[in-house]
């Protein structure tokens, strides 16, 4: 039998943490809690867990600074729990390497969508994007390389460090030279999800990878958008 995957409950108010536990044991999986940002951290940092929900308002540390400090670690699934609205908090959590993010007040229904869609992309259960296809093992796109079977990404010979997001949707352009994507598409075709998704999403991973493999982000030559169509890599 397959060992039940794990979750870590970070939230500081238990009776919602206690809610979300009961619902999602009952779908079969073991659930730990946390009810400040220290030992949530500690928690996460372990390795034990197949992905993390995470509120941002916690006592001792702010769910933000766990995020960043995870990602520095670990590529664990992030789903991010706010009661907050504003855009910028949004983008916040995405710039810092969460995954997914829901505002309260949130169906369970929803939530475990998101949490079997996140652990199925980061267990493989997906199909691998940039895996071995019978082409060579290596992707060249100017002065990048991308080595699908090591998953590593380098320029000039230099590695660049991508997370497994980034990683995922760069190897999918890289493999697509010329086809151009929509936000929906890519968030079907890299991320796994459906349309409830926020398409500002793929918005905010292209601009993290832009940050670390072009000379100049703001005049990207990589990884282009034609307005109203869709994102791509160019041919040669």
């Amino acid at each position: 039998m397959e060992k039940a995957k794990k979750i870590l409950i970070v939230e500081d108010e238990k009776d919602i943490s206690e809610i979300i536990a009961y619902n999602i044991r009952r779908q079969g999986y073991d659930v730990d809690t946390a009810y400040d940002g220290e030992t949530g951290l500690n928690k996460a940092l372990s390795g034990e867990f197949d992905l993390v929900l995470l509120d941002v308002m916690l006592p001792k540390m702010d769910g933000f600074e766990i995020c960043k400090r995870i990602r520095e670690k670990l590529q664990t699934p992030i789903i991010i729990l706010t009661a907050r609205e504003e855009e910028n908090d949004k983008i916040m959590g995405l710039d810092l390497g969460a995954d997914d993010y829901m505002t309260k007040p949130f169906s369970i229904g929803e939530l475990s969508s998101r949490i079997k869609a996140n652990i199925r992309r980061y267990s493989g259960e997906l199909k691998k994007l940039g895996e071995n296809d019978g082409d060579g093992t290596t992707i060249k796109i100017g002065d990048i390389i991308i080595d699908t079977e090591n998953v590593s990404v380098r320029k000039n010979g230099k590695e660049i460090s991508l997370s497994k997001k980034e990683y995922d949707l760069l190897c999918f352009l890289a493999k697509n030279r010329g086809s151009k994507f929509p936000q929906d598409k890519l968030l079907e075709s890299v991320w796994g999800f459906g349309g409830y998704y926020d398409l500002r999403t793929v918005d905010v991973t292209v601009r993290r990878i832009r940050q670390k493999i072009e000379d100049d982000s703001s005049n990207p030559k990589y990884i282009l958008n034609m307005r109203s169509v869709g994102y791509y890599i160019p041919e040669d």
